[in-house]
């Protein structure tokens, strides 16, 4: 399987922009061809440890059964639209893909 990993900082952090790009997410993003798992939240306020990264405001998480499912996702209509109607709030996003059991 193939997971698909992003974590979003904005510029306008507010808890309404959370809401609005989480919304996008839910709409957008979910029932992909080859999707076996989606979810899309944000910072959790605890655990706060020295090895926990709290540079991100949003996050989505997608667990594709391939990489070729997954590629098909970036050129996906819903997902280029997602990008366009979000990216000019991101100040810093972190894309972590890996292949896994």
């Amino acid at each position: 399987m193939f997971a698909h990993n992003v974590y979003v900082g904005l510029k306008d952090d507010s808890a309404l922009a959370k809401r609005k790009l989480i919304d996008s997410c839910k709409a957008l993003l979910t029932e992909h061809p080859g999707t076996v798992f989606f979810a899309c939240g944000t910072l959790a306020q605890s655990p706060d440890r020295p090895v926990n990264d709290r540079e991100f405001d949003v996050s989505l998480h997608m667990i594709f059964e391939t990489e070729a499912d997954h590629d098909r996702y970036q050129e996906a209509p819903r997902h280029l639209r997602f990008m366009e109607e979000n990216q000019s709030n991101w100040k810093r996003v972190r894309v972590f893909d890996s292949e896994i059991e």
